[in-house]
């Protein structure tokens, strides 16, 4: 049996990510002695309506998170037990919820730090309600092969080693949440191990008393002896020594006081917990306390050394009674394992996973990107620039002076082109409806196809096809694209002409001619641009054709071309969609005068036929 914590235990937590770390404890409890889990909810108003996912084993549990402990137990009626995780502000207000809703039978407050004044009150409501609260600054409660609250007993391979996953025959109350998991091992090596554990928590007011759980385990027939740990400061060791003393008791109880230290310092100094410190006269000391304990026929140790062979001898006198079995211990080999995480069984060498793509252009597994293998402060300390980046990450080259220069020049003159083509006003629009930056630059990116922007790539890839297929049969080319795919992309403009030329376009030939770069799809470009200017003198080579060929002749692939473009416009969106925030630009409604509204005159509607 245990006492406080069961099989029929029932959880809600309250608190944010501290009570979710003690739910993945709880967890790996339940996968140890392979039961269900038993957290039902969290309570945590931030994050209220979501589900906190909890590993239990290899499978992950979502639990729900509520807003209010009320809406959490009607939700979960089945809930029977708390578990606060809140700060001390609020921790007490909380507590004071859970001791008035009728489903919660038990809590335990972990939280530190709570108001003396606070815990005084708690205490009276405990006392009013006849509700079990364990804390403040509980560690928790545990019992071995059947419920584990908060995260007392350590991590997964600690609760092997302390024989957790099944019941032994030895009560544990301790003040510190660090001792009791070093009892519970010591109990596991020198006898059969724990039933229950409970940290009442070192605060000068727990609102749980050593006491209180004596009764419990006096009552538990599993239960044969209770190890106390207790410390110099208040009177619960005390009072618990006056309860065994009072009558004959079916447990046998050891007692060990931490504190001895402060016979050599200052009577009234603090260690540690808020109770542990002396009174004025000497009341509450650790000697004191071990004397009245002795006194009262408990076994207590000279030392904290001499504990374990102290609790090997009351196990192997509850074992000359027959109260006390031997107990076959399994290998730890044959108790489940915690799944190790993919990574880990990775690194092991254990499996071998299926990729679900492959990367080759960076790594962000180490202390910073590499970028084709170059770590990115390296590359600006270098004094590498922006165009390096696109040349390595779009095609996996690091470019020369000359060639990143080209690529700034591209950016730069792409950049923008006023606030009337269609992503721009696409950007524009949405800003003036109250859109964020990103779904408003977005909706100007969708503009951007075959009829604008888009044709840098498409450009790229037929000027490519004609100085292959007519190197110098440009009619012939010319001919071919009207037949079989129609205007060439990357040639007219609806605004530009010879007697109009595009400024863009004539600095990016003048620079890339001065580099004397090899460039034999612009030139090509240019051939075919002085026959359409004959037929008409707008028929020019654009600034997407120019780009798409001169950023072909740099080596970057054709299906990476319309890139530049999306790269370069988006600062030009971003500036247009700042713009009309600073100027709190207003919803755009298209003016009546520029609709031709091609539709049937208003007529009457005619009866509905049957």
């Amino acid at each position: 049996m245990s006492i406080i914590a069961d099989e029929k235990t029932r959880v809600i937590i309250l608190g944010g990510v501290a009570g979710v770390n003690a739910a993945k404890r709880m967890g790996e409890f339940c996968h140890l002695v392979q039961k269900p889990f038993y957290v039902d909810a969290f309570v945590y108003p931030p994050d209220a309506g979501k589900t906190a996912d909890i590993p239990v084993g290899s499978q992950i549990i979502p639990v729900p998170i509520y807003k209010t402990l009320e809406e959490a137990t009607k939700n979960h009626p089945e809930a029977n037990t708390a578990l606060i995780y809140i700060g001390p502000n609020r921790a007490a207000q909380a507590a004071l919820e859970c001791m008035d809703n009728p489903n919660i039978k038990s809590i335990s407050m972990i939280t530190e730090g709570v108001p003396e004044k606070d815990a005084k009150l708690l205490i009276k409501k405990a006392r009013e309600t006849g509700k079990y609260l364990n804390g403040p600054s509980a560690i928790g409660i545990m019992s071995a092969g059947h419920c584990r609250l908060g995260v007392i007993g350590g991590e997964y391979n600690n609760l092997i080693l302390s024989k957790l996953y099944r019941p032994g025959s030895f009560g544990v109350l301790t003040k510190s949440g660090g001792l009791s998991n070093e009892i519970m091992w010591i109990i596991s090596q020198f006898a059969d191990g724990i039933t229950t554990a409970v940290g009442i928590g070192g605060d000068a007011y727990p609102v749980s008393d050593f006491t209180t759980y004596l009764e419990m385990f006096e009552k538990d027939r599993d239960t044969k002896a209770v190890v106390l740990v207790g410390e110099m400061g208040g009177n619960l060791e005390e009072a618990a020594a006056e309860w065994y003393g009072a009558k004959p008791r079916r447990i046998k109880l050891i007692g060990i006081v931490a504190g001895f230290c402060q016979e050599a310092l200052p009577k009234g100094m603090k260690f540690g917990h808020a109770g542990a410190k002396e009174g004025a006269h000497g009341e509450g000391s650790a000697r004191s306390k071990v004397n009245i304990l002795r006194k009262a026929g408990a076994v207590v140790p000279e030392t904290f050394g001499a504990l374990g062979p102290a609790i090997k001898k009351v196990y192997e006198d509850l074992q000359a009674v027959g109260q006390a079995a031997k107990v076959e211990d399994v290998h730890p080999s044959e108790l489940p394992q915690l799944p190790k995480k993919v990574e880990e069984s990775l690194k092991a060498g254990e499996i071998m996973v299926e990729p679900l793509f492959k990367s080759t252009i960076a790594d962000d597994r180490g202390d910073e990107p590499l970028y084709c293998g170059y770590p990115a402060s390296e590359l600006i300390n270098e004094g590498y620039g922006i165009p390096h980046v696109i040349g390595l990450l779009w095609n996996k080259k690091l470019i020369t002076k000359q060639e990143a220069e080209t690529i700034k020049r591209v950016l730069m003159l792409s950049a923008d082109h006023g606030p009337a083509v269609s992503g721009a006003f696409g950007t524009i629009l949405a800003a003036c409806a109250g859109i964020g930056m990103p779904q408003a630059v977005a909706a100007g990116m969708i503009m951007i196809g075959p009829r604008f922007g888009g044709a840098v790539t498409d450009a790229a890839i037929y000027f490519d096809y004609g100085l292959r297929n007519f190197p110098n049969d440009i009619a012939g080319f010319l001919a071919h694209m009207k037949k079989e795919v129609g205007p060439v992309p990357g040639i007219g403009h609806r605004v530009k002409s010879l007697k109009n030329p595009d400024k863009r376009v004539q600095e990016l030939i003048r620079f890339v001619r001065e580099q004397k770069m090899s460039l034999p799809h612009l030139e090509y470009a240019l051939k075919v641009e002085a026959v359409t200017t004959t037929k008409k003198d707008n028929l020019i080579l654009n600034v997407d054709g120019c780009m798409g060929c001169i950023l072909l002749d740099l080596g970057f692939p054709p299906e990476s071309l319309n890139g530049f473009f999306v790269l370069a416009r988006t600062m030009g969106l971003i500036g247009h969609w700042i713009d009309q925030k600073r100027n709190n630009g207003r919803l755009i409604r298209v003016f009546n005068y520029l609709i031709n509204y091609a539709v049937t005159p208003k007529r009457k509607v005619p009866p509905l036929s049957k």
